[in-house]
């Protein structure tokens, strides 16, 4: 099966990783786990906290991104910046 993204594995669960490899995986969780929609989303690590930034579809959508992202292996606490699009149906 052929993907865009590189999928996400349980061999990413190494909780010691640089920060752009834990903002990787990260995202690449948030792809496999949820039905997100993450083309306008951008994830930042900074030591063990992610900050997640950009639009997602859904006001739901935010809380789900945020509980994902904080239940990935090295990671000790979400800021979650996320914003619903304006004009998306509310979830």
């Amino acid at each position: 099966m052929s993907s865009e993204h590189p999928t996400y594995s349980h061999k990413d669960d190494d909780p010691h990783l640089t920060d752009d490899d834990l903002a990787q995986k990260v995202l690449r969780f948030l792809r496999y786990a949820t039905f997100i929609d993450t083309s306008d989303m951008d994830v930042i690590a900074l030591g063990t906290m992610v900050v997640l930034s950009g639009t997602v579809p859904r006001e739901v959508d935010i809380a789900c991104a945020g509980e994902a992202a904080a239940s990935v292996i090295g990671v000790q606490s979400v800021e979650n910046r996320l914003t619903a699009r304006p004009g998306e149906a509310p979830g």
